[in-house]
């Protein structure tokens, strides 16, 4: 299908996954008729008016249904009130024969209701609580021109070294210093929408896979400016320090500012072979081999050194949304709109497939959680775990109120990420334990729906990261303190 490249893509909470900008068919031309002449056949104009007669006539209808419901209300709402006056007027009567409590109205009956439930869950949910969560954003990183599909952090081989990537459906894949909030490469190869980016496990590399039906491998090696390694954090002119603090801050802005970002149009290795848009690549364990999944419904193992194909998998029925490669074993798991997720054993010579029929909706996300559990999310409003060795019945299962995107799981606390449409945040623990929600007003969150998170367990400021359809990235930092 023919791509339109200038035409930026843009995102609504209707479509968001499923329509991820990747392929724009062309419009055919508009016809332009003369206002002056009426192309309509006789009978046909008459047929429209009369099917509007119809519509106006039945609106008609509803509307006067409405007001006489409307009166029947207002009558019954005034002998209620009329009741709960009585038993107050009688002072000379004989009250014991009164023994009915005073009535309420239909909303006030409705708000006890509320009320009483709201308490009692608020009351049941406490008592499984152990812990409070604490956050704050510490980071923001902004300039990408469309939606944010995928953050990811880099493995770093010293702490506070790492750089933030991300890839967008402005066809651009970016590298950011985490310390100065700035890109430090930005890398144009792609034709389409960037879906993914996943860091080598060792090399300067990054994997990015796109709508123009190709994975690339290109070069993510950045040089950071000096301020991002004397500064650990952004201090304003206008704060209460000392004139020596205030000139190395002034010194640093103009480091920065004369820092531009580069720009990489070329990969090292581009990986073609799909039929359909390339919507995730992954590295395996050994970081010599990737895993890329499509809509062509496949998922092809290439060799990265050659680009090579070594296997192609089969056997999903709808289109892939993700593919996560565990870090440490030759598995594979692959998430599909059929409701299944598969788990893809390379650790012997014949390839083992165990397909987990666990969701009712397309599955948007699957990943791995330690060495021996899966988690998974889903459009049916679930997050699910799951143990490797059986996969017959989840381990722990979290409902929520909105759909799932691309989540995270933290290595070190066993706690899951979790965006959602609704522009929230929840974390729970592995074992589906609810720790809390990160907000989502204009001041503090998200504006639109929010498509990706990461966990990084090495930076001293931000834990977590998370990117949306408000263009923008924000870095977090979460403290989980145990109650007393």
């Amino acid at each position: 299908m023919p791509l339109d490249n200038n035409k930026p893509v843009s995102k609504t909470k209707g479509s968001r996954r499923r329509n991820q900008a990747n392929e724009e068919v062309s419009s055919p031309p508009m016809l332009r008729f003369d206002s002056d002449v009426d192309i309509m056949p006789p009978h046909l104009r008459k047929r429209l008016h009369d099917l509007f007669g119809q519509i106006e006539k039945e609106f008609e209808n509803l509307y006067a249904e409405n007001l006489a419901l409307q009166e029947r209300l207002d009558a019954q709402t005034e002998r209620v009130e009329a009741t709960n006056r009585e038993p107050n007027s009688m002072d000379n009567t004989d009250t014991s024969d009164v023994n009915l409590k005073p009535k309420r109205s239909a909303s006030q009956i409705s708000q006890k209701i509320k009320t009483t439930y709201k308490a009692s869950t608020s009351k049941f949910v406490s008592s499984f609580r152990n812990s409070s969560l604490l956050f704050s954003v510490v980071r923001k990183f902004e300039g990408h021109r469309d939606g944010i599909w995928e953050v990811m952090v880099s493995r770093a081989s010293h702490p506070g070294q790492q750089v933030l990537g991300t890839a967008s459906a402005d066809h651009s894949a970016r590298i950011w210093s985490i310390q100065t909030q700035q890109c430090a490469l930005q890398y144009l190869g792609h034709q389409g929408s960037v879906n993914s980016i996943r860091f080598h496990p060792e090399r300067e590399l990054a994997l990015t896979s796109s709508g123009d039906r190709t994975a690339h491998i290109w070069g993510a090696h950045v040089t950071l400016p000096e301020s991002s390694k004397r500064f650990g954090r952004a201090v304003s002119v206008d704060d209460d320090v000392d004139n020596s603090e205030k000139e190395e801050q002034q010194e640093a802005e103009s480091v920065e500012q004369a820092w531009e970002a580069a720009t990489l149009r070329t990969p090292s290795m581009e990986l073609t072979g799909h039929t359909g848009v390339v919507v995730a690549a992954d590295w395996m364990m050994e970081g010599n081999q990737v895993i890329t999944a499509s809509w062509d419904r496949t998922a092809i193992l290439f060799d990265a050194e050659t680009g090579d194909q070594i296997t192609c998998l089969t056997g999903h029925d709808q289109e892939l949304t993700d593919v996560r490669a565990h870090h440490s074993q030759r598995l594979v798991v692959t998430s599909s709109k059929d409701t299944t997720f598969r788990l893809w054993d390379f650790r012997s010579p014949s390839m083992q497939v165990n397909v987990c029929q666990g969701h009712n909706q397309p599955v948007t996300s699957a990943l791995f959680a330690g060495s021996d559990k899966v988690v998974s999310g889903s459009d049916d409003r679930t997050v699910k775990v799951w143990d490797v060795k059986n996969m017959r019945s989840p381990l722990a299962a979290i409902r929520i109120d909105s759909s799932v995107n691309r989540l995270a799981v933290s290595s070190s606390q066993s706690l899951i990420a979790i965006p959602h449409d609704n522009r929230h945040i929840r974390i729970y623990d592995i074992n589906g334990n609810r720790i809390g929600r990160l907000p989502r007003s204009n001041r503090q969150g998200h504006s639109k729906m929010v498509t990706s998170v990461a966990w990084t367990e090495d930076h001293p400021v931000c834990n977590l990261f998370s990117c949306g359809f408000d263009r923008k990235v924000l870095g977090w930092n979460i403290n989980l303190r145990e109650k007393d």
